[in-house]
C-alpha cells in the first residue's frame, strides 16, 4: 500500500505537470519489479492527438522500454479511472494491474460509467485497485476546470 501511494504520487507530478502545460491534468507511471519503467501525461493538446491520454503515452512509452508491446508482469498507476480508450489499451497490453486515484463519473470505463476493464466476456483479467489519494486528485482536476470557467 505504502509503494502504491508513492507511484501514485509520481503519476502526480505528472498530472501537475500536464496542467503546467494547459493540459487536463492527468498523470500516470508504468511500474515494473518495482521501479518506474515509463510516465505519461495528457498530451492530447500539445501534440494535437485525441489518442494521447496520460494512460496511453506511459504504455507507448512502457512498450518501447521493454521492446515488446506486451506489459506482463507491469503494474499502471494513474491519478483518474481509465477511458474506454485507455481500458481497451490496457487489456491488450496484459498489465498485472491497475491502480488509479478518482472515479471518472463521465467517462470512467472501469466501473463508473462502463465496465470495460474485467468485463465477463473480455480475455484477460487483472487486479484493480481505486481511491488511492482520490480526493486530492479529484481536486486538482475540478480546481484546472473551475480555473477555466
Amino acid at each position: 500500500m505504502t509503494h502504491d501511494i508513492d507511484y501514485l504520487r509520481a503519476a502526480m507530478a505528472e498530472a501537475q505537470s500536464a496542467q503546467m502545460a494547459g493540459e487536463v491534468p492527468v498523470g500516470a507511471v508504468v511500474v515494473k519489479n518495482g521501479g518506474i519503467l515509463a510516465r505519461g501525461q495528457n498530451r492530447v493538446m500539445r501534440d494535437n492527438d485525441p489518442s494521447a491520454h496520460a494512460e496511453i503515452v506511459a504504455l507507448r512509452a512502457a512498450g518501447m522500454a521493454l521492446g515488446n508491446y506486451r506489459l506482463e508482469d507491469c503494474e499502471l498507476f494513474v491519478t483518474l479511472e481509465p477511458c474506454a480508450m485507455c481500458a481497451g489499451a490496457i487489456l491488450h497490453a496484459r498489465l498485472a494491474r491497475l491502480v488509479y486515484a478518482a472515479d471518472d463519473p463521465k467517462a470512467g470505463a472501469c466501473g463508473s460509467v462502463l465496465a470495460v476493464i474485467n468485463h465477463p466476456q473480455l480475455n484477460h483479467k487483472l487486479d484493480v485497485v481505486s481511491g488511492l489519494l482520490a480526493e486530492e486528485c479529484s481536486t486538482l482536476l475540478r480546481d484546472f476546470f473551475r480555473a477555466r470557467r
